[in-house]
């Protein structure tokens, strides 16, 4: 039996703030996605604040919901500066105001008489839980209670290096019932969102400022990932890259999969070493995946198969696992290079300049090739530039002959000027001798380089477009079937010009 119940009930949001105003809002707006609320009294940021919040809440005592109290010390790494003697004072208090449960570290649980809650007036229900934010440490095959500790349940928080240190914390799950397993980093994220899936008691997700590093906002918990529904049946999908909080993939699939009906979810995995993400996907039971920088060319190297057109481009950005384990990849960057240039300049015959020579580099100059375009390419790497160059039939160009040089486009194929270093460009304004320019960049919208070259007069083509056509088609070739190209597109649009009206 799950001590915390069952469906979203297992989505605890975590209410965190520094005066008793802003933990009441925060309470409130996470009520209206779960009934399981964890109130981090050691966030308020003084005593007078945690007792006027504590005491709201004994006169308000919201119906049906579920509270955690937690009050961690610095020593559990918390932010709650006093003693053990202090943090049960207000333990105690917090089970007056109406919180059936508590989180108390194991560094706590070690300092009490006996070294057990019994005894104490703190919430009925308590949770052992023990953090380490360096690693994930040597794990048994299970975690038990300890027979005179007083716990209802054990959490386990552990910062995840790998991606399988993140497989081996919930591997615990499935021999320890009363367990809350809790990946910790932007390494961790995804089994953070699979955890209730592999049997943990609880997941975690902050209302507003994450409390530990890899949070999934409470609302993207639930509406967007659809954590608290993801089973054995479920299709799971990743997307793959270093950096990858940037990406809007996670938004734009499952935008489509809620809005189509599909038990599908697609999770952002940051990858720093290839072959850690793929031993671990099969035991996340991963049936594709999506590839952005740096991967697009080493997963190439990986694949049992794919597709001719991938096969000449010499990178792919879609790859499937089949039922026997072996990858299979496409490239739909390659359309949404032509659906997003063929809008505002004649292909056949044209002369396009490409910066860079990476896997997205490689899709656009065979995409232009095979288009009638005449196909330059300038990179950092001269060598790389050369080969692409001589793959398509085109031209290496050097740096220094873009301040002389004419082209009908430029295209940027670099990662220069992405979120968040989005105040950077590739190229300065005396290099930009064109009629167009596209940046692959979609966040922001509007880049630097896509700034300067709108000042010279010049016509844009943001990456938005391209992102789209590629994730659609990719959306498509997983599914089986039309995408919601208009619920997806909404979804992405709306998300861009938010963050827009943000930075104002």
């Amino acid at each position: 039996m799950k001590p915390f119940g069952s469906g979203a009930r297992r989505i605890c949001g975590v209410a965190a703030a520094a005066t008793a105003r802003e933990m009441k809002f925060l309470l409130r707006q996470a009520l209206r996605y779960t009934r399981t609320v964890e109130l981090r009294l050691d966030w308020l940021r003084t005593d007078h604040e945690r007792q006027k919040f504590l005491s709201w809440l004994q006169r308000t005592r919201p119906k049906g919901a579920v509270f955690v109290a937690t009050c961690r010390r610095r020593v559990g790494g918390g932010e709650f500066a006093g003693d053990a003697g202090a943090e049960l004072h207000w333990l105690i208090n917090a089970r007056q105001a109406g919180c059936q449960w508590c989180d108390l570290e194991v560094e706590t649980l070690r300092e009490l008489l006996g070294k057990s809650v019994e005894g104490y007036a703190i919430p009925r229900k308590v949770m052992l839980s023990m953090h380490d934010f360096r690693r994930t440490p040597k794990l048994p095959k299970k975690l038990s209670l300890p027979r005179h500790g007083g716990g209802d349940a054990i959490k386990m928080a552990a910062m995840s290096r790998t991606i399988g240190d993140s497989v081996r914390l919930l591997k615990v799950l499935r021999h320890s019932p009363h367990l809350v397993a809790v990946p910790m980093g932007e390494i961790g994220l995804p089994a953070r969102l699979l955890a209730l899936r592999e049997g943990s008691a609880l997941a975690y997700a902050p209302v507003a400022a994450a409390t530990a590093p890899g949070q999934v906002h409470l609302r993207d918990f639930k509406e967007l990932y659809r954590a608290h529904k993801i089973t054995r049946k479920t299709r799971v999908y990743g997307v793959i890259g270093n950096p990858i909080g940037h990406s809007m993939s996670p938004l734009l699939h499952n935008t489509g999969y809620i809005a189509a009906k599909k038990d599908a979810v697609l999770l952002p995995f940051l990858v720093e070493r290839l072959d850690d993400f793929l031993k671990a996907a099969r035991d996340l039971g991963v049936a594709g995946f999506g590839v952005t920088v740096p991967h697009k060319e080493a997963v190439f190297r990986r694949l049992d198969d794919c597709e001719p057109l991938a096969q000449r481009i010499g990178a792919v950005n879609t790859v499937t696992i089949r039922r026997d384990g072996s990858l299979y990849g496409n490239n739909t960057d390659y359309l949404g290079v032509l659906h997003a240039l063929e809008k505002k300049l004649q292909l056949r015959g044209s002369r396009v300049l490409i910066l860079g020579a990476g896997g997205s580099a490689r899709a656009a100059a065979f995409a232009l090739a095979q288009a009638g375009a005449e196909v330059c390419v300038c990179a950092r790497r001269e060598e790389a530039a050369q080969a692409l160059a001589r793959a398509v039939g085109g031209e290496a160009v050097r740096r220094g002959a873009l301040r002389s040089g004419r082209y009908d486009a430029i295209l940027n194929a670099t990662p220069v000027g992405m979120h968040p270093q989005d105040g950077a460009s590739p190229l300065r304004a005396g290099e930009l001798h064109c009629s167009v320019v596209m940046d692959f960049i979609y966040r922001p919208a509007q880049t630097k380089l896509l700034q300067i070259a709108a000042a010279k007069g010049i016509r844009t083509v943001s990456g938005v477009e391209m992102f789209l056509a590629q994730g659609i088609a990719q959306w498509e070739l997983w599914m089986g079937s039309r995408a919601p190209e208009a619920a997806m597109r909404r979804a992405v649009l709306r998300a861009l010009q938010a963050e827009k009206q943000k930075r104002w």
